[in-house]
């Protein structure tokens, strides 16, 4: 492995995936969240940031907003406004420039609109978040921590993610690993020249059912479609690209697509990144074989 791996957590981070969350509506009906989870939280904010949320999108500019809140070196959403406040225009291009080439179109003004975004948004949904929510995220960094030293590094970023493989590449030197809740089970990737942040599904579940876990289920779900089991079995000959799975399923690219993004939410196969660029799928077998052992701890009570 040609880059240094960190496990960060800090709940800023929960804040900004919270917001993405939000603001990502072709999403939500993926998400382990309750599916009116977006209608009731928009009932309690004030129409002026509820309506300002319905008209921004996830696009290159909010790629910055990440790079930001991990450069910052605060834990919490009042202290990173603070603390961004006082850098002026010139101070933020310095911040960026080791990272990106490219930058806001108007740093001033996508620097006041992240003062105000985060600020209203603290405000008005994460000040009032389930604590359990940001303890949950802390104990899972910690345990991922303490793993990272036991673990081959490409089974320790494997066993993490839930099956995200990060090729080397040139002038990669760091991925920093980011438990979050909000955005369960898809993972959030972004790439900045020597750095790859992936905000990464912590497979938390809050449900006190006596049932099978939020992601256990998944898996079980995700094996009750004929193409689905046809895609495993071809991934079994060795690693494929999109097109290639699309040509043999015979299907739409579209339901192809949809396919292979229930496979990965579910970790039952690998998605091959080089950085933020998704290159090659491949079977990660022993998905299966975790499940067996999951159902039979349920039904035996254990």
């Amino acid at each position: 492995m040609d880059y240094h791996i960190d496990i960060e957590f800090k709940p800023l981070n929960e804040a900004i995936s919270s917001l993405h969350t939000y603001i990502c509506r072709k999403s939500h009906k993926k998400l382990d969240l309750s599916p009116s989870w977006a209608q009731e939280t928009r009932i309690k904010l004030t129409p002026d940031l509820a309506e300002w949320l319905d008209r921004l999108a996830i696009d290159q500019e909010w790629k910055y907003a990440f790079l930001l809140v991990h450069l910052c070196p605060e834990s919490d959403v009042p202290a990173f406004v603070n603390w961004l406040s006082k850098h002026s225009t010139g101070d933020l291009y310095e911040r960026i420039s080791p990272y990106s080439s490219s930058f806001p179109v108007d740093m001033n003004a996508f620097r006041d609109k992240l003062l105000r975004l985060f600020t209203m948004w603290q405000e008005q949904y994460f000040g009032h978040i389930s604590p359990q929510i940001l303890s949950s995220l802390e104990g899972v960094a910690a345990e991922r921590k303490n793993a990272k030293s036991t673990l081959p590094a490409w089974q320790f970023i494997d066993e993490t993610t839930n099956g995200l493989i990060f090729e080397p590449i040139p002038n990669l030197s760091k991925l920093v690993l980011i438990p979050q809740y909000h955005f369960q089970p898809i993972n959030v990737i972004s790439h900045f020249n020597q750095i790859t942040l992936c905000y990464y599904s912590a497979r938390v579940d809050l449900s006190e059912e006596d049932f099978l876990s939020a992601h256990d289920y998944r898996i079980l779900r995700s094996l009750g479609e004929k193409s689905r089991l046809k895609i495993l079995r071809y991934l079994h000959q060795g690693p494929r690209t999109f097109i290639e799975i699309h040509r043999h399923l015979k299907l739409s690219k579209g339901i192809t697509h949809d396919h292979i993004t229930k496979l990965r939410s579910a970790g039952l196969i690998h998605a091959h990144f080089e950085g933020e660029n998704l290159t090659v799928y491949s079977l990660r077998a022993g998905a299966l074989d975790r499940l067996q052992h999951a159902i039979m701890d349920y039904i035996t009570g254990k």
